[in-house]
């Protein structure tokens, strides 16, 4: 599939754009975008589909998106619902690599963001002690004008480039090709499997919702996804077992089948071979931490 051209408005006045959402289906789709984005969660939590990986994100989070990589924040359900009122807020930057002039990022100043930039083709996680220094600045950003806004998105980018924890999030080996020409099949494949995940999806019924037979599903979205629609599953499956164990309302077993997973051996052995922690520990931890 290929995802949505999304396009990023500027306004007249300004040469990259600011914002702060506080809505939960800003831009809940599938898509890319020219421009390089840098994200900060200040509150809320769900899964993030970045290239070809998929992982749980949560409040805290910073991540930084070379241009035209593909993405999709999709939080959880509870930020959904009236009744609830789970708060969202972010902060999002988006910018044009040449935005600044074509000899700009050359120069020998500028070399950490040029290398920034490049490795963020992946994706990046950002942590780290100067995290809180880089949202900071993101929040200052919100907030100028003129000059002061140029200045404190170079040194937001050269903040991250400083910081000594930085998580490669898609696959060295993840390509997309834009000039594929397809209907928008991967979003609803993604977003009818969120929304089925406690119970057993049969691979025809997936297919139906894609319009394609069976045999064609899987060579499709393994050759889109670089993964099968088993190991899609079962990702966001373990996604959805952290955030059941983070909330520490459900035992262990509990949580193996509300997450979808048929008996327990398969959910231990599936959730420790992609978190590398079996469920107890993973949960021991994070209430530690």
């Amino acid at each position: 599939m290929k995802p949505q051209l999304l396009k990023v408005a500027s306004g007249p006045a300004h040469s990259f754009s600011v914002r702060q959402d506080v809505q939960p289906d800003i831009n809940n789709k599938w898509h890319y975008h020219k421009e390089v984005e840098i994200i900060h969660f200040k509150q809320g939590a769900g899964t993030q589909f970045i290239g070809d990986s998929i992982q749980r994100f949560q409040a805290g989070d910073t991540v930084i998106l070379g241009a035209n990589l593909p993405h999709y924040w999709r939080f959880d359900e509870v930020y959904f619902s009236g009744e609830s009122h789970e708060p969202v807020d972010i902060l999002v930057t988006h910018f044009c690599e040449d935005f600044w002039g074509d000899a700009f990022l050359n120069l020998p100043e500028n070399k950490p963001i040029k290398g920034l930039l490049e490795k963020a083709q992946q994706g990046l996680k950002i942590s780290g002690p100067n995290q809180p220094k880089i949202v900071e600045l993101l929040e200052n950003m919100l907030q100028s004008e003129g000059p002061e806004r140029l200045t404190l998105l170079i040194q937001t980018l050269t903040e991250i480039s400083k910081s000594y924890k930085q998580e490669a999030i898609s696959s060295v080996n993840f390509k997309y090709t834009l000039a594929e020409k397809e209907s928008d099949k991967i979003n609803d494949i993604y977003n009818y499997s969120m929304a089925n995940l406690s119970r057993k999806i049969a691979l025809e019924e997936v297919a139906a919702v894609a319009g394609i037979s069976p045999n064609s599903f899987c060579r499709f979205f393994k050759s889109r996804t670089r993964k099968t629609y088993s190991e899609f599953l079962n990702e966001i499956r373990v996604g959805r077992a952290c955030m059941l164990l983070i909330d520490n309302m459900l035992n262990v077993k509990q949580v193996c089948f509300e997450s979808g997973f048929n008996n327990f051996a398969s959910f231990h052995k599936c959730f420790k071979h992609i978190t590398g922690k079996s469920p107890l520990v993973y949960q021991k931890e994070f209430i530690k931490k």
